[in-house]
């Protein structure tokens, strides 16, 4: 169903069973579940799904090698389960969202060869967490073994290194997938929708004031129950129902800089277990360029952050140290902002001490709030708040959950290596097939059927894999409604090159226009926007 439908049926005057806010990973987990649990269930977003901190993450499924450190050494039983889950729900994700997401494999360098024993010793007990659902095995390198590995890598004193797996994925595409498989399964999930006011009747929350951010229309919804899921904003809906509320959240900004391929071997990555202030890092090749990140400082709630420049070359000097040539301003292609959410402990110090849970709060006036966590474990966090609402809002499930095992939107007929087969069906270039393939899983060939029939089949930008059919594909079936919605999250280039996107934007804001019934204005509007959007993307030069 196209936007249109789903305004059509938030305006219904209907009463929702839920009405989700917030369309990043929580939230559409949260929809996902409710839906295939047979609740009428709606979600709204102000922006696009996953515009915020859902699609500016690490890009890695993972049960967390730093938080089992801290669990065997501060025998602390929050991190342990907040591993065993993760381990867990790590292998769920991969399972469901074959064509978004698969297994990569990390090395990590050693000072001493005590290091290296306890290295070992900790990533194979991470192996055997993890169990059936294990990736791979943990092994030990020699210091020549990991030169050869990892040519870029400056090795110095370091003795060896050990190499472990986890996850990969494309996390803004898997919370559009989300939200579409809510929309498959009955839900309405729809982007570009503010909640302006909450409503109550007898001290109860019973919907909300809503306003089309793309038009401005107002209209009131009403829910049997009212779910935040808005992640670092959190505290700000819950003042929305509580002027006085406490908060809940600590946030931390995490950016991350992205550089050109070729900085790590295209199928090894780097992690660095303990910087000189405690952080852990990852450099990591993704959509043919390498990510490097994550910093961990203290932030205020906004919803688009802009990287400091501190923390760009915080990244830059690290790089460089393990790298065995320097890493400048000059090759950073892009350099975003995520913020993360923290659930609030006074006793702890920083940000980095807080584990990754969550919380599930429900107030007076019947707010549930679910706060916290992480991408890899939002389904287990979806599914613990619609059993939350279940009771909190007498909705009197019958179903149970059914997520632990069910395919996204693209994923059910997928087969890996089948873009082999599409290239041949379609004549297009094995490399193109791939890469089609690993986005749009089983819906690949609508894509190149649009290619072949529409005359769309030249490249978006020489130095991407997109076509322009992908774009049509996407304006039609994936609720993208603005140029950015397009070119930074269902096509990750913004997150890849600045540049690069710039240069592609005016191509792809034509035929969206087309699709969409632009006029010249509005087109202009959207290019604009698109590069005040991207500014604080570009990494300042030396």
């Amino acid at each position: 169903m196209n936007r249109s439908g789903l305004l059509e049926r938030l305006k219904s005057g209907r009463e929702f069973d839920l009405l989700v806010i917030g369309g990043g990973a929580t939230g559409c987990g949260v929809a996902v579940d409710a839906a295939t649990r047979g609740l009428d269930v709606a979600l709204v977003d102000r922006a696009d799904f996953a515009q915020g901190t859902s699609s500016r993450s690490t890009k890695l499924v993972h049960g967390g090698v730093r938080y089992l450190e801290k669990a065997v050494l501060q025998c602390d039983r929050e991190q342990f389960g907040l591993v065993r889950e993760g381990l867990r729900e790590r292998g769920f994700l991969l399972a469901n969202a074959p064509h978004l997401a698969h297994a990569v494999r990390l090395l990590t360098p050693v000072p001493s060869w005590k290091d290296a024993g306890y290295m070992f010793a900790g990533l194979t007990l991470y192996d055997l967490l993890a169990g059936r659902l294990g990736l791979g095995h943990s092994k030990f390198v020699g210091k020549r073994a990991a030169e050869r590995m990892f040519p870029t890598l400056r090795m110095g004193d370091y003795k060896a290194a050990v190499t472990y797996w986890d996850g990969q994925f494309n996390d803004a595409r898997m919370a559009v997938a989300l939200a579409r498989t809510a929309n498959a399964h009955g839900g309405t999930c729809c982007n570009h929708v503010e909640v302006t006011h909450l409503i109550k009747e007898g001290g109860r929350l019973r919907g909300a004031e809503l306003r089309d951010m793309l038009t401005g229309e107002t209209w009131t919804l009403r829910a049997r129950g009212v779910i935040n899921a808005t992640g670092p904003m959190a505290d700000t809906v819950r003042r929305m129902d509580d002027p006085g509320a406490d908060e809940i959240l600590k946030v931390s900004s995490g950016i991350h800089i992205v550089l050109e391929a070729g900085f790590t071997p295209p199928d090894l990555s780097l992690m660095i277990p303990r910087t000189e202030d405690g952080r852990v890092l990852f450099m990591i090749p993704w959509q043919n360029h390498v990510v490097f990140g994550t910093t961990d400082e203290h932030a205020n709630p906004e919803h688009d952050p802009v990287p400091d420049v501190a923390d760009i070359d915080y990244l830059l000097r690290y790089a460089s140290k393990y790298l065995s040539r320097p890493v400048t301003r000059g090759d950073v292609r892009a350099v975003w902002s995520g913020l993360r959410p923290l659930v609030f402990a006074p006793d702890k110090g920083s940000t980095q001490e807080l584990a990754r849970t969550h919380v599930i709060e429900v107030s007076p006036a019947g707010l549930l709030t679910i706060a916290g966590g992480k991408w890899t474990s939002y389904r287990m966090m979806a599914q613990d708040t619609v059993d939350r609402a279940d009771v909190a809002f007498g909705l009197n499930l019958t179903r149970p959950c059914v997520t632990r095992h069910l395919k996204v939107v693209g994923a059910r007929g997928f087969i890996p290596g089948g873009h082999t087969e599409i290239a041949r069906e379609y004549g297009v270039p094995l490399e193109l097939a791939k890469a089609l393939h690993t986005t749009y899983g089983d819906e690949t060939g609508q894509v190149l059927a649009i290619a072949r029939d529409e005359n769309l089949g030249d490249r978006v930008h020489p130095d991407h894999p997109h076509i322009m059919a992908e774009v049509a594909f996407i304006v039609r079936n994936e609720l993208a409604m603005r140029l950015v919605d397009v070119l930074v999250r269902r096509l990750p280039m913004g997150l890849l090159d600045v540049e690069h996107t710039l240069q592609a934007a005016p191509a792809v804001a034509r035929l969206m226009a087309a699709e969409l019934g632009w006029d010249a204005a509005h087109t202009d509007a959207e290019l604009q926007y698109l590069e005040k959007y991207l500014s604080g993307w570009r990494a300042p030069r030396d």
